[in-house]
């Protein structure tokens, strides 16, 4: 088996027992994205992990130029074990198993350039809804994809998975007068070169990079409780930089509509080698237990906001 199949077959731990995965890729194959529904009362939060995937078909395969380092580097490795604990506090959990590099779940549906799917637009996208280039910057693709293979990922992975967002958000919604959703990611520690940056020595990121757009995607109050949690761990904070909030957190986040949108960034260092990518188990438990105050948090502070639209409204944007 080659190494990059080995990473299609192998990947440990997809998303726990799933009550209801939602896209299924072939007969004998793990689904694309699977959702487990609160072991608990349930709260308003729906957290999902769209990027610790690694799934790769054959037919995708076959138009992959990129190293399965780069598949598993460039993966938000281990962010599922991360927020594994969110149905027990009674969030609902929606985890990608595809990896970016078939359908980057976090990105607009017309997010590709032409040199990443023919016929794509002018601005350069080389990281979209379509990968063109690894973060090392070398190659991800054998050639351009045509539309139908482009239209074959959106049709098996991406619609569906948004939909499925959509539908528990306004379950959720109808249920409670609101909805959270905790967009769970993993960024490198540091900065990394890429091609046409100026050179330069790394620079150290925050532990904890809360995005959301210049705080307009969620209440204020929701925000400054991820600052707190995090302080109570002893972690760093850093409001959007690098990161303020992709795809999901700019399309769902609308406090007026009281559907409110946090993009949270772990900083790897915090939980595994990067060199080796290796998870390291205390660690790890470290910061699945900040995970796991947070998520419970995030649904008390939820449930004060259930009818009082004002106050999700209220945080200048």
């Amino acid at each position: 088996m080659s190494e990059r199949a080995h990473l299609e077959s192998s990947r440990e731990g997809a998303a726990g027992a799933g009550g209801g995965a939602t896209s299924s890729p072939a007969v004998g194959t793990p689904p694309w994205f699977e959702v487990t529904e609160p072991t608990r009362s349930e709260t308003p939060v729906l957290v999902e992990v769209p990027h610790a995937g690694l799934m790769l078909d054959p037919e995708a395969l076959a138009w992959t130029l990129a190293p399965a380092r780069s598949i598993a580097a460039d993966a938000d490795l281990y962010v599922d074990e991360i927020v594994r604990e969110a149905p027990a506090v009674g969030a609902t959990l929606l985890v990608a198993n595809a990896s970016r590099y078939l359908v980057d779940l976090n990105r607009g549906p017309q997010d590709f350039d032409a040199e990443a799917v023919d016929g794509g637009g002018q601005p350069p996208f080389p990281r979209g809804v379509v990968w063109r280039l690894t973060t090392d910057g070398a190659p991800a693709l054998v050639a351009r994809l045509s539309r139908e293979e482009l239209e074959r990922r959106m049709a098996a992975v991406y619609r569906p998975y948004h939909a499925t967002l959509e539908r528990i958000l306004a379950r959720k919604r109808a249920r409670f007068g609101c909805a959270v959703l905790l967009c769970a990611h993993s960024m490198p520690s540091a900065t990394r070169p890429r091609a046409g940056w100026p050179p330069g020595p790394p620079v150290a990121r925050a532990d904890i990079v809360p995005g959301t757009r210049g705080r307009s995607t969620a209440a204020g109050n929701l925000i400054d409780l991820v600052e707190r949690v995090a302080g109570r761990h002893g972690l760093s904070v850093r409001h959007d930089d690098p990161y303020r909030g992709g795809f999901s957190t700019a399309h769902y986040g609308k406090p007026a509509n009281n559907i409110h949108a946090i993009q949270v960034e772990i900083a790897r260092r915090l939980y595994m080698d990067e060199a080796s990518l290796q998870r390291r188990p205390q660690a790890l438990g470290t910061v699945r237990e900040f995970a796991r105050i947070l998520m419970n948090e995030l649904g008390a502070a939820a449930s004060c906001l259930m009818g009082r639209p004002g106050e999700a409204s209220a945080e200048p944007t």
